[in-house]
């Protein structure tokens, strides 16, 4: 079997009318679709990967904050840790350099899921 890509990447948080609300706003996503009688929303960037959103349940084994890292392309990065900053993302330690590959900051939301800003750097 191969791999065919990653479409789709979730979450599990606790409020998902906030998350909705900090993924369209702050991070930049569109919202695909929300079916909040089943706790979940589907987001899109503009490259088509897709971000799933699922209001953290009783009848869910996973809790917010505890699942997936995704990582989320920026032109520039410093432009971005400023902005997720101010947005009031929690940036975690230092930007890590990986010369001529990437630039990467991790951050956690609102509900502490872990994710990751990268910055490309061509070769």
């Amino acid at each position: 079997m191969k791999v065919q890509g990653n479409m789709l990447s979730w979450i599990v948080v606790k409020d998902l009318e906030a998350a909705v609300k900090f993924y369209t706003e702050v991070v930049g996503f569109d919202l695909l679709n929300k079916s909040p009688e089943y706790g979940w929303a589907e987001l899109s960037g503009p490259k088509g990967a897709s971000l799933g959103i699922a209001e953290e349940s009783s009848e869910m084994e996973m809790k917010a904050g505890s699942n997936a890292v995704m990582s989320i392309t920026v032109e520039d990065l410093d432009v971005a840790c400023d902005f997720y900053r101010k947005k009031g993302a929690k940036l975690i330690g230092e930007i890590v350099e990986i010369p001529g590959h990437v630039r990467m900051q991790t951050f956690l939301d609102f509900d502490g899921n872990m994710m990751q800003i990268v910055q490309k750097l061509s070769l």
